[in-house]
């Protein structure tokens, strides 16, 4: 079997027409390395690394174990999440922490080489980051090195995007700030969203996932306060990786519809095709979310996966997959570029997953649909200022990978008086299926914002051309009330704030019972594994254990957990994956999704895992930090698991 599949990989690599079958093959050393989010550019989240296997998995031990110190206990807006996901070259491992630093550790060993600290006075006795730290999320760096050999200082560069809104520049091999990046500015060591218009209202410019490198620029999203109505613009920019110069800039809202929403950023990780010269922008929904009758206008680059050409800024496709979203549906995920086996040939595509549970696939120079797309008719909104949209594009031929329905008597409780609460709940509220509106009595949003899909959750396996995809299974509930109603007590957050701009402000939760447990059926997590080819489901298990009481619950529940990051694959025939909210990473059997070693983490590893070879071995590592939003344990560990040596 392991022959077969090393056979079809020769033969894809062999036979492909398309872009990447163009370029020269890798060389054994970066076929051991880890340098982009998702290993290559189009984020395919898989590795040619074969060391590891399913013959020998069960011997994976702790290899070695890093603390940066950087964490907080507390929860969300106290607590540190640690997401990070790696990246492997040169040698050294490179990592961001909750408290904007970057750390290079030795790939083999662990041990520390630099670290870079955006708050430590790094020229003229001026730090080039003031004030206190505090808890933010990173979930990832960006990695570029120019293509002619060369030992001049920053000719391999790391560039970091933090919760300011400043992109840094920092030598790869001495973790010295790059000071000829944004040196034309008042700031020489990085560039700001801020040194730039932001066409809107709020203060949030910071970016929590990694930039892309696209050729000789650096790409960078951002953050935006989609609770106000006129918000600032999901404006990206690109910027030349020596000088910091700007050199274009993309943004997803029409001018003639600026003065009335914003937001439509790109939160997440992004993608890049460097052959065709374009970079692949997962935008969210427009500004207030779930409230759209002060935006009623035509903006099709929203909620939209957009390919961007690298020379000019401009899209060169694109395709919405929610129309005037009230459901907070923002992608969440970047495009998988990848080549599949699809009808006897090779095509190169972009797979966009969705929190809808839907993927979308579309032939990558094109944006052709490469599995037919319908438009369905959904239910109509109830609130007097504003129109659903009639039809939501909807993926026919292709599996979906999240639950998309809900029925009264598949309500879930762990006692019977639980069960009757859901269904007391699911009565008074409204709900009519996928795509239901939020409402002044309260609607039932399933799958809920949270997703269905969320960031880093799909890889690709060439040789089984297998889309392996996790998923949650839970609901939320949310009602409009009126701003002259009153303000609304406790925390806020995505569900419950002011939308600032509108005649109303939301309340909200994830739906769960009087004892804590979602009302949603389990699974409440899942793992799944699309063949790319048919379109079907090959296998889907529960993926992760819930803690409850005390108690860890047996995997004969099959409950699943809630989770945060994704999966990985590897010529060797597995699936490495933790993301849960158990202190476990995971090895799967690729070809039937059985679990064949767990290895056991300091906290929750919320994140992506990476492989590499590094000192003869191949390791696997992720980061063990846990998340403070969903209230886990904390932790500032970075965990390497290698064969015994």
């Amino acid at each position: 079997m392991r022959g077969l599949r090393v056979a079809a990989c020769l033969l894809m690599a062999a036979t492909a027409q398309g872009a990447y079958a163009q370029a020269a093959p890798e060389s054994s050393d970066a076929a051991g390395e880890w340098s982009n989010f998702g290993r290559d550019p189009g984020g395919s989240q898989y590795s040619p690394l074969d060391e590891i296997s399913r013959e020998n998995v069960r011997g994976l031990e702790q290899a070695w174990i890093h603390h940066s110190g950087d964490y907080a206990e507390g929860p969300q807006g106290v607590g540190s999440s640690h997401e990070a996901v790696p990246l492997m070259v040169n040698g050294l491992l490179y990592f961001c922490t909750p408290f904007n630093r970057v750390f290079a550790i030795d790939a083999a060993t662990g041990q520390e080489e630099w670290v870079y600290d955006a708050h430590a006075a790094l020229q003229g006795g001026e730090a080039e980051r003031a004030g206190d730290r505090r808890p933010s999320t990173c979930r990832g760096i960006a990695y570029w090195e120019q293509a002619e050999e060369s030992s001049e200082r920053c000719a391999k560069r790391i560039f970091k995007g933090d919760f300011t809104g400043a992109i840094h520049a920092i030598d790869a091999l001495t973790g010295e700030a790059c000071l000829d990046f944004g040196a034309a500015t008042a700031h020489p060591g990085y560039v700001s969203h801020w040194d730039y218009e932001g066409y809107g209202e709020g203060q949030v410019r910071g970016m929590s996932s990694p930039p892309a490198i696209l050729g000789d620029l650096v790409v960078a999203g951002s953050g935006s306060d989609d609770g106000v109505a006129d918000a600032i613009d999901g404006v990206v920019r690109a910027f030349d990786v020596r000088s910091g110069e700007m050199a274009w800039e993309f943004n997803p809202i029409p001018p003639e519809a600026s003065a009335l929403t914003g937001a439509a950023n790109v939160w997440t990780t992004m993608s890049a095709d460097p052959y065709l010269n374009l970079v692949f922008l997962p935008t969210t929904s427009p500004s207030a979310d779930y409230y759209g009758g002060g935006r009623r206008v035509d903006m099709p680059l929203v909620n939209a996966v957009v390919a961007v050409d690298g020379a000019t800024g401009k899209p060169r496709w694109s395709f919405q997959t929610t129309h005037h979203d009230l459901y907070d549906y923002d992608l969440p995920g970047h495009a998988l570029l990848v080549t599949i086996r699809k009808d006897g040939e090779l095509r190169d595509v972009a797979i966009q997953q969705t929190k809808s549970g839907h993927l979308f696939v579309f032939d990558r120079a094109t944006g052709d649909a490469v599995f037919p797309i319908e438009e369905r008719a959904m239910p109509p909104s109830d609130l007097p200022e504003d129109i659903a949209s009639p039809t939501q594009p909807i993926p026919v031929g292709i599996a979906t990978f999240a639950r998309i329905e809900l029925d009264r008597e598949s309500l879930f409780g762990i006692t019977a008086l639980d069960r009757n609460w859901c269904r007391k709940r699911f009565d008074q509220s409204r709900y009519e299926g996928l795509y239901t509106p939020p409402s002044q009595r309260g609607s039932i949003l399933f799958p809920s914002a949270l997703g269905g899909g969320n960031w880093g959750g799909a890889a690709y396996d060439p040789g089984t051309n297998l889309l392996v995809i996790k998923a949650e299974n839970l609901a939320t509930w949310i009602r409009f009330v009126p701003t002259d109603e009153g303000q609304s007590e406790g925390p806020m957050d995505y569900l419950n704030r002011p939308l600032r701009g509108t005649p109303y402000r939301v309340e909200g939760e994830v739906w769960m019972s009087p004892s804590g447990f979602p009302c949603t059926p389990p699974p409440w997590g899942t793992l799944s594994a699309i063949d790319m080819d048919s379109g079907e489901m090959r296998w889907q298990i529960p993926l992760g254990r819930l803690r409850a009481m005390g108690i860890t619950l047996p995997a004969a529940f099959a409950w699943g957990s809630p989770s945060v990051g994704g999966p990985i694959a590897t010529a060797g025939g597995l699936v490495f994956v933790a993301s849960t909210l158990d202190h476990n990473l995971r090895a799967l059997d690729i070809e039937t999704g059985e679990e064949l070693w767990t290895g056991r983490l300091p906290a929750p590893g919320m994140t992506v895992p990476i492989t590499y070879r590094a000192g003869g071995r191949q390791f696997v590592v992720i980061a063990a930090g846990g998340n403070a939003r969903v209230g886990t344990a904390q932790s500032d560990a970075l965990v390497a698991f290698a064969l015994s040596e």
